[in-house]
């Protein structure tokens, strides 16, 4: 599978998460979705996969962990071949739906109104901390209504 064949894959998986979480948030398979994680975890495989399938530096080596201690290090991992750029947005795409889940849950669990989270999800659906940072005011916004359950 080439590089972009997997980008197109790793995004359509995402989706019908994402849209459950939003129209559909108290049906049971977006309850396991959201609780289990089994995307994120797919995504997850894909990550190493296309991670560790890059094609070797200039240097000859594979991936140099050390490029992940300074910002012209990780700009080079984004510079360099599709497949460690693929493997950087399938880490993207993977936590953002982490994000969303968490979302859902925490907000589901305060028994927050689902109209102030869809704002929220969708802010991590294509920006993903922002996201989480519009719940976390929110949570400070609004009353807690409900147990917390972790």
């Amino acid at each position: 599978m080439t590089p972009e064949t997997a980008f197109q894959y790793a995004n359509l998986l995402v989706l019908p998460q994402w849209i459950l979480m939003i129209v559909a948030p108290r049906w049971r398979i977006t309850q396991l979705l959201a609780q289990w994680l089994p995307v994120p975890m797919l995504l997850g495989v894909l990550y190493l996969y296309w991670l560790f399938s890059a094609p070797p530096t200039t240097s000859g080596q594979g991936i140099d962990f050390r490029a992940f201690s300074t910002l012209a290090g990780v700009q080079s991992l984004f510079t360099g071949a599709k497949e460690a750029v693929l493997a950087g947005w399938i880490h993207y795409l993977s936590f953002d739906l982490v994000a969303g889940s968490y979302v859902l849950r925490d907000g589901q669990s305060r028994h927050v109104h689902h109209g102030w989270l869809v704002p929220c999800l969708l802010l991590c659906f294509v920006l993903g901390p922002s996201g989480l940072l519009a719940y976390g005011i929110l949570r400070l916004v609004l009353p807690n209504r409900g147990e917390t359950k972790f």
